[in-house]
C-alpha cells in the first residue's frame, strides 16, 4: 500500500501547488514589453525615417498612431477572437504577425507600404494586449492577481521607455531600418519564449463557457469607461509635455526630453504600488480617489505662473496617478467579472477603451490649447477627472457589496 500522507504534509504540498508561476508570468509581462517596444519604435527614429521616405508630419502621425487605432476599433471583437482560439495560441500568433510586419516595415519604400505593414502590426500589439493580461489572471493565484496585473499595467511605459532610449543610439549606429529590424528579431525571439513557456493545452487552450453577454458585461463596461476617461485627460499631459516646457519654460529640446522621459517614469512606481496597497488591504475606493489629485496637479502644471519645477513637480503627479489608475482598472477587472473565463473579452474591452482615450486625448489638448492657451486644458481634466474618479468609485462600491455577499 501507498503510505497517506500526514495532514502538515498535504497542506505544504498543497500550497506548493497553489504557489504562482512567477517565471512564466515574467516571460507573458515581458512579450507585453517587447510588444509596447514595437509601438514606439518610431519615436526616436522618425525624423530619419521620414526623410528618407518623404514622409510629412501628418503621414509620420499616421504611421506612428496606427497601431492605437486598430485597438480603438476592434479591442472588443478581438477579446471574443481571443477567447474562441485561446489566449496562448493567440498570444504566440500576434507576437509572430508583428515580427513579420515589422521586418517588412523595414523594407518600405512609401508611405503606404509602411502604412500597411503598421495596421498589420497593429493588429498582433491589440492582441498581445488582450491575451496577456488574460493569461496572467489565469496563471496567477487568486491572493497574487491584483499585484501580477498591477505589474502587467507598466508593460506600455516601460517598453516606450526602453525603445526611446536604445532607438537613438540604435537608430545611429544601424539606421532605422536596422533598428526596426533589431526590434523584428527581438519579437521572434519573444515568440519563441513564449511558446516554450507555454506548452500546456489548459494554458494556451479555447476557453470553455458561455460567452458573456451584455449584463454580464455591465459593470466590466462602466469600468473600461472610467479607464477610457482618465486615459484621455492624463497621457496627452505627458505626451505634450515637451511642448510646454519649451514654450512656456524656455526648455532646450534635450532638456525637455529628459525630464518628460524621468516624469513618465513616474507612471511605473503607481503602476507597481497598486498591487503591494491593495495586497496589504487598501480599499479599492480610497485608491480610486486618489486620482482626485490630478486636479490640482493640472492646475499647478499649466495654470500656475511658478517655476520649471512646480510644473514638473505637476506633471509628476499626473503622470504618477495615470500609471496607479491604470493598473487599478487591471487589478479590479476580475473583482467585477460574472466569470473568471470572461477574462479575454474583458481585456478587450479595456484595450478598445484605452485605445479611444489615448486616440483622442492629445489631438484634443492640442485643439483647445492651440485655440485657447494651455490654461484651458484644465477644465477639460478636471471634467474628465471627476467623471472618471465617480465611475471607479461606483465600481468599488460594487465589489464591496459583492465581497460582503459572498462572505455572508
Amino acid at each position: 500500500m501507498t503510505p497517506q500522507p500526514t495532514v502538515g504534509g498535504s497542506e505544504r504540498n498543497a500550497a506548493a501547488v497553489r504557489r504562482s508561476p512567477w517565471l512564466t508570468i515574467l516571460v507573458v509581462y515581458l512579450a507585453g514589453v517587447v510588444a509596447a517596444m514595437s509601438y514606439g519604435k518610431f519615436s526616436s527614429v522618425g525624423p530619419s525615417m521620414a526623410e528618407q521616405l518623404g514622409l510629412s508630419l501628418s503621414q509620420l502621425g499616421w504611421v506612428i498612431s496606427a497601431v492605437v487605432g486598430v485597438g480603438a476599433v476592434a479591442g472588443l471583437p478581438a477579446g471574443y477572437l481571443v477567447r474562441r482560439s485561446g489566449a496562448g495560441r493567440a498570444l504566440v500568433a500576434a507576437l509572430a504577425l508583428m515580427a513579420g510586419a515589422s521586418a517588412l516595415s523595414a523594407a518600405a519604400g512609401s508611405f503606404s507600404w509602411l502604412l500597411t505593414a503598421r495596421v498589420a502590426e497593429g493588429a498582433g500589439y491589440l492582441v498581445v494586449s488582450i491575451a496577456c493580461p488574460a493569461l496572467i489572471l489565469h496563471l496567477a493565484e487568486e491572493r497574487d492577481r491584483a499585484l501580477a496585473l498591477s505589474v502587467w499595467a507598466t508593460f506600455v511605459p516601460v517598453g516606450i521607455g526602453v525603445s526611446t532610449l536604445a532607438g537613438g543610439a540604435a537608430g545611429e549606429a544601424l539606421g532605422w531600418r536596422g533598428w526596426v529590424l533589431l526590434i523584428a528579431g527581438l519579437t521572434l525571439l519573444t515568440t519563441v519564449a513564449v511558446r516554450v513557456r507555454l506548452p500546456r493545452p489548459s494554458a494556451s487552450g479555447a476557453v470553455a463557457g458561455p460567452m458573456p453577454g451584455a449584463r454580464a458585461l455591465a459593470w466590466p463596461a462602466l469600468l473600461t469607461v472610467s479607464f477610457c476617461l482618465m486615459v484621455l485627460v492624463t497621457m496627452p499631459v505627458v505626451v505634450l509635455l515637451p511642448t510646454l516646457l519649451i514654450d512656456r519654460h524656455a526648455s532646450s529640446a534635450g532638456a525637455a526630453g529628459a525630464l518628460t522621459s524621468a516624469i513618465s517614469f513616474a507612471g511605473v512606481l503607481g503602476g507597481l504600488s497598486v498591487g503591494v496597497l491593495l495586497r496589504r488591504g487598501v480599499p479599492l475606493a480610497a485608491l480610486a480617489a486618489s486620482g482626485l489629485l490630478v486636479v490640482p496637479a493640472a492646475w499647478l502644471t499649466y495654470v500656475a505662473d511658478g517655476p520649471l519645477a512646480a510644473a514638473a513637480a505637476g506633471a509628476g503627479v499626473v503622470s504618477l496617478e495615470n500609471g496607479l489608475l491604470g493598473a487599478l482598472g487591471f487589478a479590479a477587472l476580475p473583482l467585477v467579472l460574472e466569470r473568471l473565463d470572461h477574462a479575454d473579452v474583458g481585456t478587450g474591452m479595456v484595450a478598445q477603451m484605452g485605445s479611444v482615450g489615448a486616440l483622442l486625448g492629445p489631438p484634443l489638448f492640442g485643439f483647445v490649447a492651440g485655440a485657447h492657451g494651455f490654461g484651458a486644458v484644465v477644465p477639460v481634466i478636471v471634467a474628465g477627472m471627476l467623471a472618471s474618479v465617480g465611475a471607479m468609485l461606483l465600481v468599488a462600491r460594487h465589489v464591496a457589496r459583492r465581497a460582503r455577499g459572498a462572505g455572508a
